[in-house]
Parts: structure tokens; C-alpha cells; sequence
């Protein structure tokens, strides 16, 4: 079956609407004593898709412009560039200055023609593809000055041509109208940036008092979400990177992204996605990559690929984050209600701002500033919502420990004195197994393990002093002979007499003093640099050599051979390096023929 044939009446009509609609768009626009003039119902307006065409073949063909459609200024993501043309007719005696305002922060290009009944015609450039300066006004919206005679028609032709969403909110101000438009706008950015920064103080606060994760990512969100705020009104450009417009351009992108990573963080942390619902949780983190990887391809994609997928990205997240705290809700997590209901405010004002960016919504305030209203609504919300969790979650607490408490009270009193029994016995082992573990067996000294824990905070104390540390490497020369000769018996009795020896030899020196293995003993002198340590060792040589031990009634002399280092204290290099620059000198020692003291400044030579 074909379709209904329209009444011809309907067509008619059609055709008289487009025809007022372009008779109204060429009939001059008359300034008069209004201090402020929206132009979109008075443009008329051509699409160059191939975004190359000059003012000059513009003005010849007039006929190809249109009025806009359905008023709306509003195109969506486009190629090309845009030509928008009004005439303008200026009747008020105390304005030869209009200043003409792009209220959209994000086109890359926006050239500005004015052309006058003479034929001269007068260029201005501006949007964000050039530096912050640039503009006639310090603003963060696209302006330009116009020079309008009195009583006199201009033609004004404004192309935009942006990778960004093409908006085009055309308006005309006198200097006092801008002023006091412009003073009552800022005013309420103000108020929303002032709510957005007490919220952050005030939760910067609790997160450092309580160290709860959530906060931190609330935090996060309140931070990112400010920045792509503070990029989409077009203050980072004015405020942050006005010498730019490189990260003019990226910044958009990169704020959505960084924004979506710290929004689903929050939600998987507030909603705890890990422990109920796993999937939900495997997800958000699929999310938190895609926004990862999508910021750091931003950085090198074109603005009209990478914005498009990131605000198409938005209303996926937010949704999916909706859809993540009513599965949790429906599990019986009560603070998700609150949750739930603040993202909904959230979600409706971002859905109405990105419908605006794709031409789907008419530009109103409540859909320009919803963004704005749903954010700070769901700041609000979430804030209270991270109270009540907070409190949810401490009456949790205090119920759980409350009942383990009733179920343990009587437990304690029938351990109590079980406990203190075994308490004391491991009391007494561990005594028994450290003074063990720290004593060798037979010679009564340090074990090598206990002199090892010792040094670190020996080496310490003399950097914080700033005072020298030695360590001395001894050896007892031909002890195996002692051994075969003698028997082990009189070997070990030989070694009990010389850590004796030794023992009270280092006595005044307050030395640490231990046995390194077999018939080795090492020793820290702290406070000692190489002269005075190399003089105690010396004085140790002495010692052992001079006084024969008797051991089973056998006069047995004993010798030794002595290494001695200069530890450096400033260089973090730990003990094994320094025992290994004494253990070089004790081999020198024994290799110029035993019983004498060498130092590792000897070796080094």
C-alpha cells in the first residue's frame, strides 16, 4: 500500500513558513535602546562542508543562506564551517559600540566580518585555536567589538568552524548591558565553585580524620568534575592555560576522562561492588581502563573523534553507575537509596547538557546550567550520603563488636589463668631461646647473627654523631695445630682463654665483641678511627702473645693475625662490605707471616 498523499494545503503551508522564516532573517535587526539582543531568531545561516569557501563568494551567493532551524542554534557535531549573516541597523545615539558575545567557550575558530554599506569590510578572529589575549575582552566567552554607525545597515557574517559541538548562541550587548550581564553570571558561577570547594574542605577534613577510601574518591569526583566544568565554561582557558591552545583543545577530552575514572572509583568504593556484586565490580573496572586508555588517546586523536566518544561515553558510565547502585539497593545496602537518588539528579543534568552538544535539546537555562544544578544537587547528596554510610557502617561495627563481646566475656574469665600459665612459659622460653640465640656456646661471646643485628644501630649512633667506627677481623694463627697436636679439648679451652683475653682487653674501649666462627673473633670499635683502632689491635697482640694460656697444664703460646678497617659511615653500603674490607687485611696479615696487625688502607695501596 503507498503512502498518504499530504493536502496540498499542507505543502502551502509549509512553503509560506520557510518563506517568512528567510523574509524575517534578511530584514534589517534594529538596535534601539535595548541593552541586549539574542541573535538566533534573526540569523539566517549556510553550511560549507567543505569548509574552504571566502567571504567574497559568501556575499555574491546570499541565497544559499536559511533561517535556522526551528530557532535552534544548536547544530551538533558537524565538518565544515558554519556562515551565519544578519543585517544590522543601529539606532541608538549613546552606542556606536556593540560587543558581540559567542556564549559557547569551545570553538576552535570564529571569524567576524563586518561589512559596511561602502563595501569596506572590517575582520576580527577569536575562539579558542588562538591565545586567550587575542579577545577584545578578558572574557570567557568569544567576543568581539563592533563598530555599528549610526542609522547606517552592516552586513555581519560570523563563520565558525570547530571540531568541537557546533553552538552557535549568537547575542549583541551595549558595554553597561554586558557589564551587568556578565557581573550577575559570574556571580553565579561563583556560588556554584564556592559550593564545590567548601564540600571538598569540608571532606578533605574527614578523609584525613578517617582515612575511609570513599572520601578520597569523593574527593577525586568533586576535583575532576570542577575541572571539566571549569573547561567547559571556558575559564581553564581564561584562568589556567590562556597561552595555549593546544590544551585548550585537549583539555575537554581529558577532563571527561579523568572525571569518569574518578566517578565509577566512587561507586565501586561507596557501593562496595567487591564484596556485593563481583561482576558489577569487573565491570567498573573495565570502565576505569576504557576512560584510562581513551584520556591518553586524546592526547593524540583529533578533538572531533576524541570529544564525540567521550560524551557518548558519559551517559554509558552514568548509567551504568545507576544501574550498579540499584542491584546493590535491591541487596539490601541502604545508603545506596541516597546514592541512587543523587546520581539521578546528576544523570538528568549531564544527559541535558551532552543532548545540547549532539543538537537533540534546545538551549534554555535549565538545560544550558543543568549540568551545574544536577552536580551541585548531587554533591550535596552524595555528601550526606558518605555521612550516613559512615554511620551505617560504625553501628555495623559497634554491633558486631558488641555481640562478640557478649559471646567472649565469659570465655575470659575460664582462660585467664590458662593463659597467664602459658604466657609465662613462653616468657621463659623466649628468654632462654634469645640469650641462646645471642651467646655462643663455648667461648661465651656474641654469636656472628647477634653481631650482625648489633651493628646497624651501632653504625647509626656514630653517623648521627658524626663520629669514626672500626671493625677488627682476628684470627689465632695455626689453630689447627693446637688441635692435632693437643686434642680439641685444649683447642677449645685455648679459645675460652683467648676471648677472655680479649674480653678484657677491650673492656675500657666499650667494644662489641664477637665470634665470627671457628677460631675467627670480629670487633666494633665505635668512636675509633684506622690509627687509634690499628693501636688497639696492636695492644690485643700483645695481649695474646705475651701471656701463654695453660691449658691442661700445657703452656701453650698463642699468636694472632689482625685486620683492621675504617668503616665509612656516610656511605650506606651495610656491614658486609665493611667485613669484607677487614677480612682483605687480615689476609694480608697473614700473608706477611702472621702475628701482626694490618689495615685496609694498606691493602687499598
Amino acid at each position: 500500500m503507498g503512502g498518504r498523499r499530504m493536502p496540498a494545503g499542507f505543502w502551502l503551508g509549509a512553503l509560506l513558513a520557510l518563506i517568512c522564516g528567510w523574509a524575517r532573517a534578511q530584514a534589517p535587526l534594529e538596535l534601539g535602546a535595548t541593552p541586549h539582543v539574542a541573535l538566533s531568531s534573526h540569523l539566517s545561516y549556510y553550511h560549507d562542508t567543505t569548509g574552504k569557501e571566502e567571504l567574497q563568494a559568501i556575499v555574491q551567493r546570499p541565497g544559499r543562506f536559511m533561517p535556522l532551524p526551528s530557532g535552534s542554534d544548536a547544530f551538533g557535531f558537524q565538518s565544515g564551517a558554519f556562515w551565519f549573516h544578519t543585517r544590522l541597523t543601529n539606532h541608538n545615539r549613546q552606542e556606536p559600540r556593540w560587543l558581540l558575545v559567542q556564549k559557547y567557550a569551545l570553538s576552535d575558530r570564529i571569524d567576524v566580518y563586518l561589512r559596511y554599506r561602502d563595501g569596506r569590510v572590517v575582520h576580527q578572529a577569536g575562539g579558542d585555536s588562538l591565545p586567550f589575549g587575542a579577545r577584545s575582552i578578558h572574557y570567557r566567552d568569544p567576543n568581539f567589538w563592533l563598530v555599528l554607525p549610526r542609522d547606517e545597515p552592516v552586513d555581519l557574517y560570523v563563520r565558525v568552524q570547530s571540531q568541537s559541538s557546533m553552538q552557535v548562541p549568537l547575542s549583541l550587548y551595549t558595554p553597561a548591558g554586558f557589564t551587568e550581564v556578565s557581573r550577575d553570571s559570574q556571580f553565579g558561577i561563583g556560588i556554584y565553585y564556592g559550593i564545590l570547594l567548601a564540600l571538598f574542605v569540608y571532606n578533605l577534613v574527614l578523609w584525613l580524620t578517617l582515612r575511609d577510601p570513599s572520601y578520597f574518591w569523593y574527593l577525586f569526583h568533586i576535583a575532576a568534575f570542577g575541572l571539566v566544568l571549569f573547561t567547559l565554561n571556558g575559564l581553564g582557558f581564561e584562568y589556567l592555560w590562556p597561552d595555549s591552545p593546544w590544551l585548550a583543545d585537549k583539555s575537554v577530552p581529558l577532563s571527561i576522562c579523568l572525571a569518569q575514572v574518578g566517578m565509577q572509583q566512587f561507586a565501586r568504593t561507596f557501593l562496595g561492588l567487591r564484596e556485593r556484586w563481583r561482576l558489577g565490580d569487573r565491570v567498573g573496572l573495565g570502565m576505569i581502563a576504557f576512560f584510562v586508555v581513551l584520556g591518553i588517546a586524546a592526547t593524540q586523536l583529533p578533538y572531533r573523534i576524541s570529544t564525540p566518544i567521550a560524551s557518548a561515553a558519559v551517559f554509558i558510565s552514568i548509567a551504568w553507575i545507576a544501574a550498579a547502585a540499584v542491584v546493590v539497593m535491591a541487596r539490601g545496602y541502604k545508603p545506596a537509596r541516597l546514592f541512587l537518588l543523587a546520581w539521578s539528579m546528576f544523570l538528568l543534568g549531564t544527559g541535558m547538557f551532552a543532548a545540547i552538544a549532539f543538537g537533540l535539546l534546545p538551549k534554555t537555562f535549565i538545560t544550558t546550567y543543568g549540568v551545574q544544578i544536577g552536580s551541585a544537587l548531587e554533591i550535596l547528596l552524595l555528601s550526606v550520603a558518605l555521612g550516613y554510610r559512615y554511620a551505617s557502617l560504625r553501628n555495623e561495627n559497634e554491633r558486631i563488636v558488641r555481640e562478640a563481646k557478649q559471646q567472649l566475656e565469659h570465655k575470659v574469665e575460664l582462660r585467664t589463668a590458662e593463659l597467664r600459665n602459658a604466657l609465662g612459659q613462653l616468657g621463659d622460653a623466649h628468654a632462654r631461646l634469645r640469650e641462646s640465640s645471642q651467646r655462643d656456646g663455648l667461648t661465651g661471646l656474641y654469636t656472628r647473627t647477634h653481631f650482625r643485628d648489633a651493628f646497624e644501630p651501632l653504625l647509626m649512633q656514630t653517623r648521627d654523631s658524626n663520629r669514626p667506627m672500626s671493625l677488627l677481623m682476628i684470627d689465632l694463627d695455626h689453630f689447627k695445630q693446637i688441635n692435632d697436636r693437643f686434642g680439641h679439648l685444649t683447642g677449645d679451652e685455648c679459645l675460652r682463654w683467648a676471648a677472655r683475653t680479649l674480653g678484657q682487653a677491650l673492656r675500657p674501649h666499650n667494644a662489641l665483641l664477637a665470634r665470627f666462627g671457628g677460631e675467627e673473633f670480629i670487633v666494633a670499635l665505635a668512636g675509633l678511627d684506622l690509627k687509634a683502632a690499628s693501636a688497639v689491635a696492636e695492644d690485643l697482640r700483645l695481649h695474646l702473645r705475651d701471656e701463654p694460656c695453660d691449658a691442661h697444664g700445657q703452656q701453650i703460646r698463642i699468636t694472632a693475625s689482625i685486620g683492621v678497617h675504617q668503616v665509612d659511615t656516610q656511605r650506606r653500603r651495610g656491614i658486609d662490605a665493611a667485613l669484607q674490607q677487614a677480612d682483605e687485611a687480615l689476609y694480608r696479615a697473614k700473608a706477611d707471616g702472621r702475628d701482626c696487625v694490618r689495615t685496609s688502607a694498606m691493602q687499598s695501596a
